[in-house]
């Protein structure tokens, strides 16, 4: 049965999925891997390893950062959303900050 998934996928991810699955294809082979390696090194068939190179977006992410590992290319995967390059939000927490600060009353000390 075919995943209704990718239909539905914007444009931009549906091309960023694109350009990552030739750019993965384009690092093996760059690096002389045939894919009969490269799948049994991601201990993936030929056929998923062939999805991954198209850029399917039924394949898992784990799957993807396998192959980007095994390729030396899984330096970036974790600042894929660092908080650092979210401009948006680092713009609403901004928005949200305090005009003025105050210290805390202090407790008046009764008389026994």
């Amino acid at each position: 049965m075919r995943s209704k998934a990718f239909p539905s996928l914007p444009l931009p991810v549906k091309r960023a999925l694109k350009k990552l699955g030739e750019d993965i294809a384009d690092a093996r082979r760059r690096r002389r891997i045939p894919t009969t390696l490269m799948a049994k090194r991601a201990m993936i068939s030929r056929a998923t390893l062939a999805r991954v190179e198209k850029g399917a977006p039924q394949v898992s992410l784990g799957i993807y950062a396998t192959v980007l590992f095994i390729l030396g290319l899984e330096k970036h995967l974790a600042d894929l959303a660092d908080v650092r390059a979210d401009d948006i939000g680092l713009g609403l927490e901004e928005d949200r900050l305090p005009q003025k600060i105050y210290l805390p009353r202090r407790k008046r000390e009764t008389k026994p």
